[in-house]
């Protein structure tokens, strides 16, 4: 099969509210995410895990539709900054054709209260800062290592790096 005959994905409609202060972006969903059409659908995705735990919300042993309650309650919505591309498989190497989901137009018509945002590994960090260029000052940025077990960092050292979280919404939650 040639790269021509690769279908375009679409990706997964933002999860966000008007008291969202933390945005969560990843690259673009997975294989068992699209199929699920569910935030981080592979059981060995290890966000759930990591959120819940920098967060101290009981993410990872709730359902998907808890999970989202909680995450609305918390202040916290989910995106990624890829809108439609080409891959075959999961992985982000494999991206072909991306096109850009609009953080701009997303922050500015629908999240007046965002004070931070949380790029999910490298991929999602790089595309996501260039496609907030200059404005990227405006909030608290966090690049995080990938939450997916294709990045083999142990669980530890994600979790010292995701735990920053915690304390940036907090601060997000008493900011104006």
């Amino acid at each position: 099969m040639d790269r021509k005959s690769v279908p375009r994905l679409q990706g997964l409609a933002p999860h966000v509210f008007v008291d969202t202060r933390l945005l969560v972006l990843g690259s673009f969903p997975g294989v068992a995410s699209l199929q699920a059409q569910a935030y981080y659908g592979h059981p060995q995705n290890q966000f759930w895990r990591l959120l819940g735990e920098s967060l101290g919300l009981a993410l990872a042993s709730a359902g998907y539709t808890e999970r989202l309650a909680l995450l609305q309650q918390a202040g916290v919505g989910l995106w990624d900054v890829i809108q439609t591309t080409q891959r075959r498989g999961s992985l982000d190497s494999d991206i072909r054709k991306p096109e850009a989901s609009d953080l701009l137009g997303l922050i500015e018509a629908r999240l007046p209260r965002l004070r931070a945002i949380a790029f999910n590994g490298g991929t999602a960090a790089r595309l996501g800062l260039r496609q907030l260029g200059d404005q990227a000052g405006r909030w608290r940025i966090h690049a995080l290592p990938s939450s997916s077990p294709a990045y083999t960092l142990s669980y530890a050292k994600k979790l010292a790096a995701w735990a920053q979280l915690g304390p940036s919404l907090q601060a997000a939650m008493g900011d104006t």
